[in-house]
């Protein structure tokens, strides 16, 4: 499990890593929906596809995060695989991503909580050691 949920007094703080940026915001979004939801239920039926623009790594983290909350709440889509890459552009930084999933089932998903929202709160994206990491602390 490329995450790890850190203790925060009243919200949720989440450390995903991979080898690439790409890989650990797609680690992100999958600890995110793994504390709403079984995530190893939901089939990958139905595809989300997404361009986000942003100047820097963080703001971007936040915007493909808050993204992937909109299909959920207005939707009741939930997801549980994540293809996402990462590049630099004039401008800043782009993301293309795609998410999986299929319409929420509470019966077969067993939601256990509600992501409300992406704070700045101990936000940080950085690369040490050849391994990418995204921190960041959702509201609950």
């Amino acid at each position: 499990m490329p995450f790890v949920y850190l203790d925060h007094t009243a919200d949720l703080a989440i450390r995903a890593w991979g080898s690439s940026i790409g890989e650990a915001f797609a680690q992100a979004a999958l600890a995110m929906f793994s504390k709403m939801i079984r995530t190893d239920r939901v089939r990958p039926m139905i595809a989300r596809e997404y361009t986000l623009q942003a100047n820097s790594l963080r703001e971007l983290l936040v915007a493909w995060l808050a993204a992937l909350l909109v299909p959920k709440d207005v939707e009741d889509l939930v997801f549980s695989r994540f293809d996402v890459d990462v590049h630099t552009t004039e401008l800043g930084f782009e993301l293309c991503g795609r998410a999986l999933g299929e319409p929420l089932d509470a019966g077969h998903h067993e939601p256990s909580g509600e992501v409300k929202g992406i704070t700045y709160l101990g936000l940080d994206v950085r690369e040490e050691t050849g391994v990418w990491y995204a921190e960041f602390v959702a509201d609950v």
